[in-house]
C-alpha cells in the first residue's frame, strides 16, 4: 500500500485533548474514561472490535451525543460549551459513514451550500483543483458519483470551512479495496493541508500502516494506545482487536 511517511508530523502541540470522557444515549454510558490526543497535523485513528464505541466517540468530540461528561479541549476552547455549528467555525469537520453528501444536488451545489466559509468561490476552485474527478463531473447529481467520488465529495464538502482538525467515521465504509487505496492516500494528503485527522476505521490494519499514532477501544474504553508501528507490531493485541494479518492468514 501506497503510503506519506508519517515521522515528521510526530511530537507537534496537542489541538485536540480528552480527559475522563465518559456518555452515551439514556443512562448508558456507551464510552467511559476517555484520555486521548491528537496533534497538529497527525493521523491518529481509533481501531477496536464491532460495538466498542468508535463512532460513539467520534460524535462525542463533535458535539452530538445528547449526554457527555469529562473534558474537550479544542486548542484552549472548551468544546463543552458549544454546539455543532459552533465547533465547525473554531475549525473541525466531521465526515460521517452515511448521508455525507446530498444526493439530490450536483457536485457544485454540495460545494456550494456550505456553511461558515470565508471566500466561498474560492474555496471552491481549491476544491475542484484538488479533486480533478469531481470538476470533471461537477454538474453531475452526487447520487449519480461511483462510490469513491461521492467520498472526495464529502472529503471536499468537510474540507470548505478550512478546518483544522476532520473527524473521519468509516471512510472506506462498502468501498471495494481499489477504492479505498484512493480514500486513504485522500486522507495522508490531509496534514500536508494543515489538516489533522481523528479516524474511525474498519479497516483498521490498513488504516494503522499510514497512522501517526492509534488507540484501541474495548467496550467503551481505551485497553491500549502507541504509535502505528507499535500497534501493528503487537500480534497479540493487533489479532484480537484489529483483525487477523495477512501473514497469520497465510500460517491458519
Amino acid at each position: 500500500m501506497s503510503s506519506v511517511s508519517t515521522a515528521s508530523r510526530v511530537g507537534g502541540k496537542s489541538l485536540l485533548s480528552l480527559q475522563g470522557v465518559a456518555g452515551g444515549y439514556g443512562d448508558v454510558d456507551i464510552v467511559s474514561g476517555i484520555d486521548m490526543h491528537v496533534c497538529e497535523r497527525e493521523i491518529v485513528t481509533i481501531a477496536g472490535t464491532n460495538g466498542a464505541g468508535k463512532s460513539t466517540l467520534i460524535k462525542a468530540v463533535m458535539g452530538l451525543l445528547p449526554r457527555l461528561s469529562g473534558t474537550v479541549d479544542f486548542n484552549g476552547i472548551d468544546l463543552r460549551k458549544l454546539d455543532v455549528e459552533e465547533r465547525v467555525r473554531v475549525g473541525i469537520s466531521y465526515v460521517p459513514q452515511v448521508n455525507n453528501v446530498f444526493g439530490e444536488l450536483t457536485v457544485l451545489e454540495n460545494l456550494q451550500v456550505v456553511e461558515y466559509v470565508r471566500n466561498p468561490r474560492d474555496r471552491i476552485a481549491k476544491m475542484l483543483d484538488m479533486f480533478p474527478a469531481l470538476a470533471a463531473r461537477r454538474r453531475t447529481y452526487a447520487c449519480n458519483l461511483s462510490g469513491g467520488e461521492r467520498q472526495q465529495l464529502a472529503f471536499a464538502r468537510a474540507l470548505m470551512p478550512d478546518p483544522r482538525l476532520m473527524l473521519l467515521d468509516e471512510p472506506s465504509a462498502a468501498l471495494s479495496p481499489a477504492l479505498t487505496e484512493q480514500v486513504f492516500l485522500e486522507v495522508q494528503r490531509l496534514p500536508r493541508l494543515g489538516v489533522a485527522v481523528l479516524m474511525v476505521e474498519q479497516r483498521a490494519r490498513q488504516a494503522l500502516q499510514f497512522s501517526d499514532r492509534g488507540y484501541i477501544l474495548d467496550a467503551g474504553r481505551i485497553v491500549l494506545t502507541d504509535t502505528g508501528a507499535n500497534l501493528l507490531a503487537n500480534e497479540d493485541m493487533a489479532d484480537l482487536y484489529i483483525g487477523r494479518s495477512h501473514h497469520s492468514e497465510q500460517g491458519a
